[in-house]
């Protein structure tokens, strides 16, 4: 059994924005039986991370406690009951929290050994977007090769890999973005069609683009705003698929709407998914990781961050000026 351990970590005491970590030692537990410990090199960051800090995410780690839910590294230490994987393995792993820091420790169940040629960089902000993407539009959503797909917030981390898988999985995709800059890389990633929603409709430019039918998938990480607009281009038995909240409201659909359009709206929620259906979530996770192999996957990292440096990288994040992933390099 692996002993306690003290690392130096980016770490929360209280609820408050981003200014208010600091780096500090943090120690780490025994590990569990079922536990791996990883030397953390590369650690992705999250929109949730920036809620989970002020208190308003669902999961509040007791204090003190590191922000980061997903990594890459190589394992240091194995439980006991573990044998899927081993000391030295390359890997990337969903923690929950702990990720911004020198080590961290989380189930062996939550850890994906990586290939070969796929650098630390691009696989530590893999799991949490490419897994709540192929869970949302291959498992919730349904989606099927011709089927038109609206992505909101194309250009961030979890909408710019809709873009990719809808492309793969042979749908029409339209981005929606808030800047022209930001068009391109949409365009890049596989989108058929961007709307700037800051200076076009989307309800409207999504009728006029698939003949006044609407959208057969939504995929919406945003809310606010584009959840409403989003139950009135959505076609017959379309599927809007909820993500999360980027904009800041949580919004409330007219149930007629959902009637009328014979539409659905489903709840998605990747986390619990994967806690609940852990086979099928590593089926997915094996689909997404030959896709990789095969260069049809191409994580997007737009910018980098030293571990002190992770109030920056938040503010980065916030400021909605990033494109696909931000990473916090830590060794």
């Amino acid at each position: 059994m692996s002993a306690a351990v003290n690392v130096k970590a980016m770490v929360c005491e209280a609820w408050g924005g981003p200014e208010s970590l600091a780096l500090k030692d943090l120690a780490l537990p025994a590990l569990g039986a079922k536990d791996v410990r990883i030397k953390v090199h590369v650690a992705g960051l999250n929109f949730p991370d920036t809620l989970m800090i002020t208190g308003k995410y669902q999961m509040k780690p007791a204090f003190p406690f590191a922000p980061g839910m997903e990594c890459a590294g190589e394992i240091i230490a194995v439980g006991e009951k573990v044998t899927d994987v081993k000391v030295g393995d390359r890997v990337m792993a969903t923690t929950g929290h702990g990720s911004f820091a020198e080590q961290v420790q989380c189930p062996a169940s939550n850890v994906f050994k990586i290939p070969a040629s796929m650098p630390y960089e691009a696989a530590a902000g893999f799991p949490i977007t490419y897994g709540t993407t192929y869970h949302a539009l291959v498992d919730r959503g349904r989606m099927k090769p011709g089927e038109v797909l609206l992505v909101h917030g194309a250009a961030g981390g979890v909408g710019l890999n809709a873009v990719e898988l809808g492309r793969e999985l042979g749908a029409t995709v339209i981005g929606t973005v808030g800047s022209d800059e930001k068009a391109a890389i949409v365009k890049e990633y596989g989108a058929a069609h961007v709307i700037n929603y800051s200076t076009e409709s989307i309800k409207d430019r999504v009728k006029e683009l698939t003949g006044g039918n609407g959208a057969d998938v939504i995929y919406d990480a945003v809310g606010g705003d584009a959840f409403d607009q989003s139950l009135r281009c959505i076609n017959w038995d379309g599927r809007l698929l909820v993500i999360g909240f980027a904009s800041g409201r949580i919004p409330e659909a007219p149930a007629n709407l959902a009637l009328i359009k014979g539409c659905s709206i489903v709840g998605v929620f990747w986390g619990a998914f994967a806690a609940r259906e852990p086979e099928k979530n590593r089926a997915n996770f094996a689909a997404l990781l030959a896709l990789y192999e095969h260069g049809k996957l191409k994580p997007h990292v737009s910018q980098s961050f030293a571990l002190d440096q992770v109030p920056q990288a938040m503010a980065a994040l916030l400021s909605r000026k990033t494109t696909g992933k931000v990473v916090i390099k830590v060794s």
